[in-house]
């Protein structure tokens, strides 16, 4: 038997989503080795996307089944009222995983993702939106130019060329430093990185006098939320190696891949302390960023290396 009636029956409105939402995927296992430092990056950046983020915007996190401590920070910030919607996961999904119940549950009409990793600049948000909003049948917009596989962006080349109201300009038209600044931080050599500059090229487009660089990514991109549930579910039987099945299957679809000609994002990776040839962040820690060259011999690098990825996945790379 019913005792009184629900007060959810007087409630004349409820709250209306915003029409963007910033959705931040977060691992974080433990706190010590490739980890140490990550609860640091991802504080900054949930602060660094409300600080820099210059459209109305709800913030969602999804945590893959990180450490308490990651956790509790989380939940703090959730009652605190700086992050929306907050989705705990008592396992990692993997990203695909993560990526079903977010492009699902995200109530935006516009999804602006990212790995917790990702140091946005001002005006970002408005930057890819323009983009999004000007070209026509774009799928996806990371918020920084760099070069990214032709394999993913060739409908976007394809329909530039066949469109007679689109400028197309190849060459070099990224700066040695800005291209080196984020190659540096994915782990590349000063080698590779010259050699990949050198043997790769950009692609600009300007349409309707909106230009925009071709590529983008599945770290950090911007989309519509209808069409990214085009491409659920998505099936990845491991945590993460696989993740560029978005960026194969958007551009198959037909849809364009687009970055903006300035740089809007950065990935920091694993720690707040400045990449060699980034501007700013912070000096290394003491007694950190100094070790015996005896562990820079490539050899002993390698096998190093491996174990420490070997171990990792014997904890934390199951099904």
């Amino acid at each position: 038997m019913r005792i009184g009636q629900n007060p959810a029956k007087f409630v004349k409105e409820v709250a209306t989503p915003e029409r963007i939402t910033v959705a931040v995927l977060n691992y974080i296992p433990f706190l010590s080795g490739f980890y140490a430092e990550t609860l640091d990056v991802l504080k900054f950046v949930l602060g660094n996307i409300v600080a820099n983020t210059d459209l109305p915007f709800d913030l969602m996190v999804f945590d893959n089944g990180s450490c308490e401590e990651a956790r509790q920070y989380l939940l703090d910030e959730h009652q605190a009222g700086r992050i929306q919607y907050l989705l705990l996961s008592e396992k990692n999904l993997g990203k695909g995983g993560a990526w079903n119940i977010i492009f699902g549950a995200a109530p935006g009409e516009i999804i602006a993702y990212t790995d917790s990793d990702c140091h946005f600049y001002p005006g970002w948000l408005s930057a890819s939106m323009k983009i999004l909003e000007t070209f026509p049948r774009v799928g996806m917009v990371t918020a920084r130019p760099f070069r990214t596989n032709p394999e993913y962006y060739s409908h976007t080349v394809a329909w530039a060329e066949a469109a007679p109201d689109v400028q197309v300009e190849r060459g070099a038209l990224l700066s040695y430093d800005l291209f080196r600044e984020f190659d540096l931080s994915l782990g590349q050599t000063e080698e590779e990185i010259r050699q990949h500059y050198d043997t790769s090229q950009d692609v600009r487009l300007t349409y309707q006098g909106v230009p925009a660089m071709v590529g983008a990514s599945h770290w950090q991109f911007l989309a519509r939320k209808a069409v990214l549930q085009e491409f659920l579910p998505f099936s990845m039987d491991r945590p993460m190696g696989q993740v560029k099945q978005l960026d194969q299957r958007m551009n198959q679809a037909g849809y364009l891949r687009l970055m903006p000609t300035e740089p809007y994002a950065m990935n920091l990776s694993n720690t707040l302390r400045a990449h060699p040839g980034q501007a700013g962040g912070a000096a290394p820690a003491p007694g950190r960023g100094k070790h015996s060259p005896l562990l820079d011999f490539p050899p002993l690098k390698r096998s190093l290396l491996h174990l420490y990825d070997s171990i990792f996945r014997w904890y934390y790379d199951r099904d």
